[in-house]
């Protein structure tokens, strides 16, 4: 009689965790899941809240995983959250996830502290069985609910953060997740440095630059002498750290026979406040603010426009950037970048090669970089040219993508990555 082959069980699924989904300023992500889903991942996309821009990118178009939201105010979803603390009681981890985040609460007594533990219910309860590990973007919110809910299940998760996630949260808080995390990914040298000092062992977080799928971007246009006025462009959001308070008193400072125009892309909960500054310094008919675009347009204006300026800053709370995505979009067109030399961005423009870096929060300094880039086009050019020689040779996506599959594989071959004996069902 021939033996009975025991069962092969199936390959374990991941789940994405993100606090929204899909959002245009975060394209980052997108890029990621898309290389991981043609790299052959299978995963579910698990968000804190719903979209609230009015438009998505094509690049989400192509993401085939489904979309889950988690109750944003749990208020708004008692019944489900009930449903959930029921089925989490039952979880042989719901002890241990109790005790975490009682500890978290007696140090971070918030509102924000209780949601999480809700959305962790909801999450740990409706993940379905065959959920092997567990992979959050954001080392704030959405990893503490990736946390508690990891814990109900028995299950490894692992991290990328970013930039406000590091430099905004306390170090007990990252010093535990790093702890209780399998591993953990970072954008940035200077991000890993500070997160690989606070972990168990330093080779639990590796560096990854999002880097750039050049294949979704066109080649750079021919840029032949300038002609009119210096066309500036900025794309951030309108918060602190982008600086643009300092863009707008660096633009007063130009001489009066230099001609210029900025275009701004992108909202954000300044822009009535920079609007009113400008239009208090005379600025108001030579600025275009053009609110959110995707980006294909995005890449439109890059195509347009002489120079790219991004005036960075770490904010009054510490929130400060990684290494903006637009400086390496900027560079795959061409278009020469003027910008800060804070947080990681040096480590992808050398001041005086790759662009011009000047120090942050100084507006006479970045007036004074700003009509020299405009009276040396030729330099720019080179300096542009280089930075995208640099993108092409070192920044690619493919690389970064390469590391953190390899980091995924091992942590759903290990301990854990079938989750708990009482398997919570399948979301509805």
């Amino acid at each position: 009689m021939t033996p009975r082959m025991p069962e092969r069980l199936p390959e374990p699924r991941l789940a994405v965790v993100v606090k929204g989904y899909p959002r245009l300023s975060e394209t980052f992500v997108a890029q990621e899941l898309l290389a991981l889903q043609q790299a052959g991942f299978d995963f579910e996309i698990w968000s804190l809240r719903a979209p609230y821009d009015d438009r998505e990118h094509p690049i989400h178009g192509r993401i085939t995983a489904p979309r889950r939201y988690l109750p944003e105010y749990l208020h708004d979803a008692p019944g489900r959250v009930l449903r959930a603390l029921w089925r989490a009681l039952r979880m042989p981890g719901f002890g241990a996830a109790l005790r975490a985040w009682a500890r978290d609460l007696r140090r971070d007594a918030s509102r924000n502290r209780v949601r999480r533990f809700g959305q962790a219910l909801v999450l740990a309860a409706e993940l379905p069985a065959d959920i092997g590990f567990l992979y959050v973007h954001f080392l704030h919110t959405p990893a503490s609910v990736t946390r508690y809910a990891a814990l109900m299940r028995g299950q490894g998760w692992g991290f990328s953060a970013h930039a406000k996630d590091i430099w905004t949260i306390p170090d007990w808080e990252k010093r535990e997740k790093l702890a209780d995390a399998r591993f953990g990914v970072t954008c940035t040298a200077s991000g890993a440095a500070h997160l690989r000092g606070l972990a168990p062992e330093p080779g639990r977080v590796s560096l990854v630059y999002h880097g750039l799928d050049l294949s979704r971007f066109p080649e750079p246009p021919a840029r032949g002498p300038r002609e009119g006025p210096l066309k500036l462009l900025s794309v951030g959001r309108l918060v602190a750290k982008k600086g643009y308070d300092d863009l707008l008193e660096a633009l007063a400072l130009l001489p009066p026979e230099r001609e210029w125009h900025l275009t701004h892309i992108g909202g954000g909960e300044l822009k009535e406040a920079l609007a009113g500054r400008a239009a208090s310094l005379g600025l108001t008919s030579r600025i275009t603010w053009l609110g959110k675009r995707d980006q294909d347009e995005v890449v439109a204006a890059m195509r347009e426009a002489d120079l790219f300026v991004l005036p960075s800053k770490i904010a009054g709370d510490g929130d400060r950037d990684g290494l903006p995505n637009v400086l390496m979009e900027a560079a795959s067109q061409g278009l020469p970048i003027l910008s800060t030399a804070v947080s990681a961005i040096p480590e992808f423009i050398g001041d005086g090669v790759h662009g011009r870096l000047v120090p942050p929060g100084d507006p006479r300094a970045l007036a004074a970089a700003l009509e020299e880039c405009a009276a040396r086009p030729e330099a720019l050019q080179a300096m542009a040219a280089a930075a995208r020689a640099r993108l092409v040779a070192e920044f690619r996506m493919e690389a970064g993508i390469e590391t953190l599959a390899a980091r995924l594989h091992a942590a759903m071959a290990g301990p854990g990555a079938r989750g708990t004996t009482e398997a919570p069902e399948a979301a509805a």
